[in-house]
């Protein structure tokens, strides 16, 4: 029990800098202005209290120590000139003595009235002033009034002469109105005591403030360089650094919560960019082994290309050479079986031959440097329908074309691209009506796209990746024959070129296949369609005839 009581005031701290150290750049910004805005308030309350007592204090002694001492000292000054005046006029019996008097008189009935207003919230001091106005009234009775009797020019009585001869009742007067004017001078000199220590404590008390103002703007600027400043330089810091390419320094986060919260964000982003360039260099890695790999394979391929073109030739020339001396030598002296197979070995020969030179022609496309350059192809569209002439004249074909762009690429492999369509459409005809072939382009984003359409026996739309595999065949050798690479290679020739070929599933009479080339400039105006090239007359069969695109046995077309 004691150590867990001695482990709970431990764990307080703790838990307070952790809720602390929680905190956000707002929460921190918030506390730290509220405190400000304390702090300041009180120090505006001080100082205004500052001022009011110092308003106070000099009010005080400008508007009522300095002019009661100021009217004591007229108003004793005024007694002593009505005394002289009186006295001088009863011994010299001068009349303008009387107007001195007057005067003074008149000076002391105003100073009086001051006095009265100015210390009328003093008790001490006006027992003071009620004093002097006794003794004031005494003297006047005794002394003022019996000279004021005696005519101008007249001698005095002799009981007049005593009571001006007389010091007493002026003495205690004089002493009246001194006492009350030193009491005045102390009570002036104790409010400028008061004003000068009002103002040393309003020059302690500003500049208290001003080092309090001070202080705090260095605690702010202080509280914001280590709580922001400092923390987002940090982090600026390491982002730097991740982003020259040192991608295993460590993001560490320090400051305020959010800051915290963006450092570990940006600590998961620099972790996964490492992990992610970790598997980027190891795939590089293994890309690179595959391509090792691959040029090897392909000096193999090369070498067998080779050997297959050379070496396999020479051996099957003579096979095919030897059982066609056969057939001819042999033919009808043997039995029928007999001929039979030495037909199969002479096709079999052939066929071997062409399948070689097929595969040769496939494995050349795209990996020999092309000789680019322009391609006009209606140049190539006449090219090929004259090495398919006699194809076309025995099916009785009839081949048409819009005008064709120029595109930059091989022309022979362009030309084979064409040859192979063109051929294929002529093959897979209908066996009862001529087929008509229809060789079009348009621009569409960028690519021309050019179509070759014709109304034969059709492609189902299941097979349409099919049929752009090598070897792939769709009907039997004995009605179409064939190796089944004319569309596999153009496939690869197109692609090699950066295009794209397909079969357009939505025409159903006959067969469409479509394929894209790079678009080289602008096209120009396309004339309207009406001027086709026929190496024989075009006979146009209604699409009802073979509505399903099949042949007639029922089976889709091959290449």
């Amino acid at each position: 029990m004691e150590r867990h009581d001695e482990a709970g005031p431990r764990s307080r701290p703790s838990t307070t800098r952790a809720r602390r150290h929680d905190w956000d750049t707002r929460r921190w910004l918030l506390v730290g202005v509220s405190a400000t805005l304390v702090v300041l308030a009180l120090l505006a309350l001080l100082g205004t209290w500052v001022f009011a007592r110092s308003t106070s204090v000099n009010g005080r002694l400008v508007d009522h120590s300095s002019p009661a001492l100021i009217a004591a000292v007229r108003l004793e000054t005024a007694y002593g000139d009505q005394d002289a005046s009186v006295r001088d006029y009863v011994l010299t019996g001068n009349a303008p003595l009387l107007e001195v008097y007057s005067a003074s008189h008149e000076v002391e009935r105003e100073q009086v009235a001051v006095l009265r207003e100015l210390l009328r919230d003093d008790p001490a001091a006006t027992d003071r002033l009620r004093l002097v106005l006794e003794r004031a009234r005494a003297w006047e009775d005794r002394v003022i009034r019996p000279a004021l009797t005696v005519a101008p020019g007249t001698a005095p009585p002799a009981e007049v002469r005593a009571a001006v001869a007389d010091p007493a009742p002026y003495p205690a007067l004089r002493a009246a109105t001194r006492d009350q004017r030193e009491r005045l001078q102390r009570q002036r000199d104790l409010a400028r005591a008061d004003l000068q220590d009002v103002r040393d404590l309003r020059t302690w008390v500003f500049s208290a403030i001003a080092l309090v103002i001070v202080a705090g703007a260095i605690m702010v600027f202080a509280g914001l360089r280590r709580g922001v400043t400092l923390p987002v330089g940090r982090l600026v810091a390491d982002a730097d650094a991740v982003a020259r390419g040192e991608f295993g320094h460590e993001i560490t986060p320090t400051g305020p919560a959010d800051l915290r919260t963006l450092a570990d964000a940006m600590e998961a982003m620099r972790r996964r960019l490492a992990d992610e360039l970790a598997f980027s260099d190891d795939a590089r890695r293994r890309l690179d082994e595959q391509a090792t790999e691959l040029r090897r394979s392909n000096s193999d391929l090369e070498q067998f290309a080779y050997a297959a073109s050379h070496d396999l030739q020479e051996p099957l020339r003579k096979v095919a050479s030897f059982c066609r001396l056969l057939e001819k030598r042999y033919q009808g002296r043997l039995d029928e079986r007999a001929d039979r197979y030495i037909a199969f070995a002479v096709d079999g020969a052939v066929r071997m031959q062409a399948l070689i030179d097929d595969l040769l022609a496939f494995s050349r496309i795209g990996r020999r440097p092309a000789n680019e350059s322009s391609v006009d192809l209606n140049a190539v569209f006449e090219t090929v329908v004259g090495d398919l002439d006699i194809a076309i004249r025995e099916a009785d074909a009839a081949v048409d074309h819009d005008p064709l762009p120029t595109v930059r690429g091989d022309r022979t492999q362009l030309s084979l691209v064409l040859q192979n369509l063109i051929a294929n459409a002529v093959k897979f005809r209908e066996p009862d009506r001529p087929v008509h072939v229809a060789v079009r382009a348009e621009p569409v984003d960028g690519m021309w796209r050019i179509s070759v359409t014709d109304d034969g026996i059709g492609i189902d739309p299941a097979q349409a990746d099919r049929i752009f595999v090598i070897f792939q065949r769709l009907n039997t050798r004995e009605a179409y024959p064939g190796n089944g690479m004319g569309l596999a290679m153009c496939k690869r020739i197109v692609e090699f070129h950066g295009g794209t070929i397909a079969l357009d599933p939505e025409h159903t009479t006959g067969t469409r296949i479509t394929f894209t080339l790079p678009m080289t400039e602008p096209p120009a105006a396309t004339p309207p369609t009406g001027s086709p090239t026929e190496k024989t007359p075009t006979k146009e069969t209604p699409a009802e005839k073979n509505p399903d695109g099949k042949g007639p046995d029922g089976k889709a077309r091959t290449e």
